[in-house]
Formats: structure tokens, sequence, C-alpha cells
């Protein structure tokens, strides 16, 4: 009994060196040419060749904030909601077209950054009249034509007022309201807000790393040019849309 319970443990032994001559190489060489994975397979990690830029998500309640749900009307006369820009980078704003103070800069603005990105399928704006009595399809329209807006994912929306302001208000935090003593009967904010393609507010941080939110949309004679001509505020916002273009 002794002699075979040795020759079991030779055979034993005999069959891990053999297993391991032929099999451990080849399970080292699909490990180096990425066959085998040393993580977990875990759904939600990222890939290891994501990009994900410096821009902050901008929280509350340590929540990041994404654009609520919508459904406007745009001057063609098509039912636009917050999913038709999914995947796509897109910039905010709350206007009306009888401004006559900020909105025409802002719209100017705009236009500019739209013909930087000529061409990209995934970059669009979303602008929301907060004169929406005034601004019909058909007013939107022209003032689009008027401009030169051209971006297919360019959507100028109308709809019940009281659900713009609150989309502005509290969606947002980008103000707007009925002003009787103010040019134009309204007052509103002129900052543009950056969304990315799964639909969070976006933005660069300051020199202390708090995020700033949001971005002038009105150039005052006051703000350096670069060397191209184009307002410091605006190339930014043409720098940041570019790093989440590329995530």
């Amino acid at each position: 009994m002794k002699k075979k319970n040795n020759y079991s443990y030779i055979g034993i032994a005999f069959v891990i060196l053999v297993f391991g001559i032929i099999f451990i190489p080849e399970i080292v060489d699909r490990i180096s040419n990425n066959d085998v994975s040393r993580q977990s397979g875990r759904s939600d990690q990222k890939s290891a060749t994501s990009k994900v830029s410096d821009l902050a998500f901008i929280e509350i309640n340590g929540e990041a904030k994404k654009v609520p749900a919508f459904a406007f009307t745009n001057q063609n006369g098509e039912t636009i909601t917050n999913k038709d820009y999914e995947g796509k980078v897109y910039v905010i704003e709350f206007f009306f077209t009888t401004c006559p103070t900020i909105c025409p800069r802002m719209s100017q603005n705009l236009v500019q950054i739209q013909n930087t990105f000529e061409g990209f399928e995934d970059f669009g704006v979303a602008s929301f009249t907060i004169n929406p009595s005034h601004d019909t399809q058909e007013v939107l329209k022209a003032y689009a034509e008027k401009y030169g807006v051209t971006n297919p994912n360019w959507h100028l929306m109308t709809g019940e007022k009281e659900t713009i302001y609150e989309l502005a208000n509290q969606g947002f935090n980008l103000y707007a309201a009925e002003a009787e003593n103010v040019a134009g009967g309204f007052e509103h904010s002129g900052n543009f807000a950056l969304i990315d393609k799964n639909g969070f507010i976006r933005s660069r941080t300051d020199d202390y790393g708090n995020p700033i939110i949001y971005y002038r949309g009105i150039v005052s004679e006051s703000e350096k040019v670069d060397d191209d001509g184009v307002k410091e505020e605006i190339s930014a916002l043409k720098a940041d849309i570019k790093k989440l273009l590329n995530e």
C-alpha cells in the first residue's frame, strides 16, 4: 500500500508539471494581449479608454445637476424635448425676439459659436423665449433667418409661459421675469449654460477651484479681446465645448 501511494503522489505531481508547462504560458500571453481582463466585470466601471475632461459637474445637495425634462415647439413647428439633445453637447439661453438690449449680442455670439462648430452633428443650441405670447413659431423662424441660424440642432422654442419661467428660474437658476419698468418689458440673465452629452450642466472652475457655473453671453466693452478679435469669455466657452465634444 505504501508503494502504491508514492506512485499516486508522483502521478499527481507529473500532471501539475505538465499543466504548468502547457497552459500557464498561454494564460500569461492572453493577459498580456488584454484577452483576459485583470479588472472585475462590473458593468458600471468606466472604460480604461474613456476620456473625461477637467470641466466640473454642477452639484446640488451632492448630486450632479442635470437638465430638467422639457417639451416645447421650435421655429419649424416641431415638438422638441430634452431627449432630442441626448448625445449632444449644447448651449442653453433664455431670450426674446423684441429684446432691445442684450439679446442681439447674445444671438450674435451664439451664431459665432455655431459657425466655429459647423459640421459637428453632436453640437447644438437650445434657445427658450421668455415672451411666448409674441414669439410664435413664425416669429422665431424669422428671427433665426435674420441672425443666420443654420445648425439643425439649434432650436428656438416657445410654449406655455409658466413652464418656460419655471425651467429658467428653477430648472437652471437663470433669472427671467416680466418687468414693465425696463426696456422691452422683460429682464433676464445674459448667461449661457453648457450641457454635456449626458445632459449634465458643466463648467470650468475659477482660480480657487469653484465652478463658474455659467458663461457670460453678453460682450461688454471692458472685456479683453484675443488675437482673433473674439472676446475672451466666448473663447473660453468654445474651448470648453471642444472638451466636451471629445469626452
